[in-house]
């Protein structure tokens, strides 16, 4: 086969497996009646892998998928990332005129800041710490998509269809479209998040970085093109250079990641290779192949060192302590509500940050935390009633979970797992403070027994007249948590009836 026949293949496989992410994505909205798990991109994923293994002291079983990658990139170095990722994949399209001529030249001991991330990222695992896979490329693209392309796609087209809706001729079209596109490709609900416009803002900076060179992130910053690049220094496929090379230095320029050397015999990098085969199509002499070798591939001056090694090692240790001790660490917060079955402990031990359960809410009610949880919950998943509630016939959370920080409940254990209570501000509820019939939170209430309450009490109104006022009561021993009271609660601002965590579940570390 012909080497430009190679480099189509390898475009066409890199849309196939972006497309394949974006229709798992998709389907996660819906259902999850999808022969593949929707979350199999983490499965996949060897740096959450090691990171939630490490940390959670156990192998999660979702994540054995990751042995695959580790596999293909010992036989074929780092395909994952010219070939899978589909963050690799939207840099690619996202490829600067500037980045293509390799005007500004970004010093080659920059290569070594992705080592020293990796290093800390897994020494930090050791302690029990994950903030670090925020991240992981799956982790950022996954992120910025659920949190800030999904919600704007959704509001856009809801302002259209609202503007076009005037027309005649176009309601029936638009009927149909809705028909086919709400609930299976866009949420029922509009749905908010906390922290959309910071996540936006971190994507498009990933993306801007190819104007300084292409695949910046992938060739300096990606701690997971770090760890398969390490494995890559063994790998058996290898680039091989042949004598009809006439020192063109097509390949050198045209080099996805930059690592084809002239000094070198135009020889490249093994570890930083992502087997895009730009040099095998754009070759004139034919003379660039691959073909299999054993052995250690050579070791370059930004290749991890000791020293390197020991400076990740003091950099995590004495963070994890600065963090651990420090006001706006690992603080215990009412509010930080988190998923059915979750603990505090055990979910900052385990949770990978990948957001596949933020993904799979269907009321958006479970965010990316920022100040709930401290420093050490960093966009870990937290329930703001306000945002959303817990649906009550919804556990989808702990089964698209790959990492076990979210237990798999059944519906019917979901249904009976405590994950806060709810408190009545009595200044603020109106059927106290104002003495008017309000019972939305006991309409509201899905617990088949009521977990509120309505006493009838005779008071004074505003007239002086003796009125019956339905007042709401919670009882404790039958409130969940599921906080669509304070979600339904009509006043603005903040809710009259909010839910806290509970006593009993502040400290516990396991469901």
């Amino acid at each position: 086969m012909s080497a430009q026949w190679w480099v189509r293949l390898r475009r066409i496989v890199q849309y196939l497996f972006l497309a394949l992410f974006l229709y798992l994505f998709i389907i996660t909205v819906k259902d999850r009646g999808s022969p593949l798990p929707v979350e199999l991109f983490y499965r996949l994923d060897p740096l959450a892998a090691i990171s939630a293994s490490l940390a959670g002291r156990t192998i999660p079983s979702k994540l054995i998928w990751a042995l695959i990658t580790l596999a293909a990139t010992l036989v074929l170095g780092r395909v994952w990332c010219g070939w899978v990722c589909p963050l690799g994949t939207l840099l690619d399209l996202f490829r600067f005129r500037r980045a293509r001529g390799n005007t500004i030249r970004v010093p080659p001991r920059w290569r070594q800041v992705k080592f020293f991330l990796l290093f800390v990222v897994l020494i930090s695992a050791l302690f029990a710490n994950l903030t670090l896979l925020i991240l992981d490329p799956i982790t950022i693209l996954t992120r910025t998509l659920a949190t800030a392309v999904m919600p704007a796609l959704n509001y856009a087209f809801t302002t259209i269809e609202f503007g076009l809706y005037g027309f005649g001729p176009l309601q029936a079209p638009l009927a149909w479209l809705e028909m086919a596109l709400r609930g299976s490709i866009l949420p029922t609900e509009q749905p908010f998040y906390q922290l959309n416009v910071l996540l936006a803002f971190l994507f498009i900076g990933i993306v801007s970085l190819n104007l300084f060179t292409h695949r910046f992130w992938c060739r300096y910053l990606c701690p997971l093109g770090a760890l398969l690049g390490l494995l890559t220094k063994v790998s058996w496929l290898r680039r091989v250079v042949g004598p009809g090379c006439n020192q063109c230095r097509r390949c050198s320029r045209d080099c996805t990641m930059g690592t084809v050397e002239p000094e070198r015999g135009f020889a490249g990098d093994p570890g930083e290779c992502i087997l895009c085969l730009a040099c095998l199509g754009t070759c004139p002499q034919e003379s660039v192949t691959f073909k299999g070798q054993l052995g250690l591939a050579e070791w370059r001056s930004y290749d991890p060192s000791r020293r390197q090694l020991l400076a990740s090692l003091a950099t995590s240790v004495g963070g994890l302590v600065l963090l651990r001790t420090s006001p706006i660490a690992r603080r215990e917060h009412p509010r930080a509500i988190r998923p059915p079955g979750a603990r505090e402990n055990n979910l900052l031990a385990k949770c990978i940050r990948c957001g596949e359960c933020m993904k799979v809410c269907p009321t958006s009610g479970l965010q990316p935390s920022f100040s709930e949880s401290g420093l050490e919950g960093l966009w870990t998943p937290v329930l703001i009633s306000r945002l959303g509630y817990c649906d009550y016939s919804c556990h989808a959370c702990g089964q698209v979970c790959p990492s076990g920080a979210i237990p798999p409940l059944t519906l019917e254990e979901k249904r009976r797992t405590l994950i806060g209570l709810a408190y009545i501000d009595q200044n603020r509820c109106i059927p106290w403070a104002d003495n008017v019939d309000c019972i939305v939170c006991e309409e509201m209430c899905p617990v088949p027994a009521k977990a509120v309450k309505l006493d009838e009490v005779e008071v004074l109104n505003d007239q002086g007249e003796l009125v019956i006022v339905k007042r709401p009561r919670v009882v404790r021993d039958l409130c969940i948590g599921c906080g669509i009271c304070e979600y339904k609660c009509p006043l603005n601002g903040e809710a009259a009836i909010r839910v806290y965590v509970p006593n009993e579940l502040e400290y516990g570390e396991s469901a």
